[in-house]
């Protein structure tokens, strides 16, 4: 698998929910844009800052008609406390098959702890990938404000739909 690119059909995921039920992607985000973010862990404080971000522009992101997603390779438990702490406002997966994901994402992984590096994506409301941003360290990563910001302008300029 390479790397998704824009215009990309993001593909089919199925992940457990903390609170219970399953996340499933892209389905869950269909009509909406959707920023899908992927996650190291809730040891990492750059993954926290994000999470937390994204958690506080939700108003900005709601009027926008923007749903966000997140998910790691942490259990259910560890998950669970994060959103608690972070409070949390959009549905967070735990208990990611890192190589699975992989597969299907091309998401840089560690080895030693196994868990993916953090990989975001916009979507658009037809599951289709508009923006991709991987990265193979701790830094370089989804920032909610330009999220608004780059959806904002997609929706000034419909010909770039």
């Amino acid at each position: 698998m390479s790397r998704l690119n824009n215009g990309d059909q993001f593909p089919a995921l199925e992940l457990p929910a903390v609170g219970g039920g399953t996340i499933s992607l892209p389905g869950d985000l269909a009509g909406y844009y959707g920023v899908v973010l992927i996650y190291r862990g809730s040891w990492c404080p750059y993954c926290n800052a994000q999470l937390a971000a994204f958690s506080r522009a939700a108003d900005a992101l709601n009027d926008l008609g923007v749903k966000v997603v997140a998910f790691s390779v942490d259990d259910a438990e560890t998950t669970a406390a994060l959103v608690s702490k972070r409070k949390l406002s959009f549905p967070v997966g735990h208990s990611a098959d890192a190589d699975k994901i992989a597969a299907v994402t091309d998401a840089y992984v560690s080895e030693e702890p196994h868990y993916l590096q953090s990989t975001g994506f916009v979507l658009a409301p037809d599951g289709t990938v508009r923006l991709a941003v991987y990265s193979s360290g701790a830094i370089g990563r989804l920032v909610a404000d330009d999220v608004i910001g780059f959806i904002r302008y997609i929706k000034e300029h419909p010909d770039l739909r």
